[in-house]
This record gives structure tokens, C-alpha cells and sequence, in this order.
């Protein structure tokens, strides 16, 4: 008799990850602990963007030998950002997955404030920084936040209005959202975050942005190249929107 497959976990937890070998290991351990204590269970999906260090190994050294529920996915080559938070949502077996970053400057602690808000109906709850109860212990340059700024204006004028932040990098998705939204993403770079509200919202899932706790990480891998193709980015999903 063939056993059922086993009951899908209630948290997916994705994490992008490319040559985070010196913070990934904290970060699962933070993770790890915060779950672990949960009356829910959970999963943790790592992937590696095809890191050139130990980023992989880090990974599955944080499942502990097979006992805690934490997965490895492995790109190659590279693909970028957007292509393994895409991939990691689609391959996660979360009812609710969550996306956040490997420097975890939004802690995991803030996904408490987001469940709530499910129960209300909403099918993706974002965290934000630019509303102002949030709390940024630690802010970008100037020049950086200045920058987001306009970015987001662009955004909200022309893609998805009333969303203050598309770019925080702590998003969470029930699974049918999930499955709904990510088939349809193209964009793997910086945009990526603003092609998948505005596929959220096109298929009528109701889209909620929250204040969170936020640390500017030293390191960051966007650099002011990819910043600026970003406004470009922002024209061809407008046209490729307007063509549908």
C-alpha cells in the first residue's frame, strides 16, 4: 500500500543566497530557533544562486543531518535574485511561504505581525519601510534612500499605486497566491519584486503592506548599475502590462 505523501508544512520559509557563506549560518540559527519554538510547523528552502564558496554547504550543515526541515536547491550558473526567490516559492510546500533575505535585516520575529492579517483575507501581506511606524535601526546612505525614493514614486505612478516599498525584501504569499503569481514572473533582477504586486493585484489578490523592523546590512550585491536598469525595468513591464 503506498503511504500518503506527508501533510504540507504550515511556514515556508524561501532564502535567496549567493556567496553568503560568512552570515548565512547566523541567520539559519536565528531562523531555526524563532521556528522551532512555533506551535506550527515550517519548512526553511535555501537557495544557492551558484555561489563560488561554501554558501551550499553552510546550508545543509544548518539541517543538522536531516533532522530539521531545511532544503537546498542549487542554481547553475547564476540566475539571479528574482529567478531563486521565483523558483524557491513554486518549489516550496508551504500553505503561507515567505520570502526573506540572507542578511535578515527584517528578522523573522516580524512574520507575527502578518498572520493576522490573512485571517482578514489578505493573499500577500509585505513588509515596508517606508511607512512610518516603521523602525530602521540602521539606514542606507542618502543618496541610496533618496534613490529608493524616487524609485517607488515611478512605481506607485505607474505599475502599483498606493504601495510605499516594493523593494523590502520580506514578502509572504499563501500558497494559491504563490501558484498563481510566480508561473507568470519574468523579471530576475531588482524589478522582480514590482512584476510579482502587480501580478498579484491583476489577478485580484488583495495585496497588504506593513511597517517592520529594518537594518541596512553592509555588502549588499545591488549596485548602482542594476539601480539604475531598474527605472528601465519599470518601462517594459508597463508596456508589456498595457500590451495584455
Amino acid at each position: 500500500m503506498q503511504e500518503a505523501p506527508p501533510a504540507p508544512p504550515h511556514l515556508s520559509v524561501i532564502i535567496p543566497a549567493y556567496n553568503e557563506e560568512k552570515r548565512l549560518g547566523a541567520t539559519l540559527a536565528r531562523m531555526i530557533a524563532y521556528l522551532e519554538a512555533q506551535p506550527y510547523t515550517w519548512e526553511l528552502v535555501v537557495v544557492d544562486d551558484g555561489s563560488s564558496d561554501s554558501t551550499a554547504a553552510v546550508a545543509d550543515a544548518a539541517g543538522d543531518g536531516g533532522r530539521l526541515a531545511v532544503r537546498v536547491l542549487r542554481n547553475s550558473p547564476n540566475r539571479g535574485k528574482g529567478f531563486s526567490i521565483r523558483r524557491g516559492m513554486l518549489e516550496a510546500r508551504g500553505k503561507y511561504r515567505l520570502f526573506s533575505d540572507a542578511d535578515l535585516s527584517t528578522p523573522i520575529e516580524e512574520v507575527e505581525a502578518f498572520w493576522s492579517h490573512f485571517e482578514k483575507g489578505a493573499a500577500v501581506v509585505i513588509g515596508s519601510r517606508a511607512l512610518k511606524e516603521s523602525h530602521l535601526t540602521v539606514r542606507q546612505s542618502p543618496m541610496r534612500e533618496g534613490a529608493g525614493r524616487v524609485f517607488n514614486s515611478c512605481v506607485r505612478w505607474m505599475l502599483v499605486p498606493g504601495i510605499h516599498d516594493t523593494q523590502c525584501g520580506f514578502k509572504m504569499f499563501t500558497a494559491e497566491a504563490a501558484e498563481a503569481v510566480f508561473p507568470k514572473q519574468r523579471m530576475h533582477g531588482f524589478s522582480f519584486d514590482v512584476e510579482i504586486l502587480m501580478l498579484a493585484r491583476r489577478a485580484g489578490f488583495e495585496v497588504r503592506e506593513l511597517p517592520v523592523t529594518w537594518t541596512n546590512a553592509p555588502g549588499t550585491k545591488v549596485s548602482a548599475w542594476k539601480g539604475a536598469t531598474a527605472f528601465w525595468d519599470l518601462v517594459v513591464l508597463k508596456l508589456r502590462h498595457c500590451r495584455r
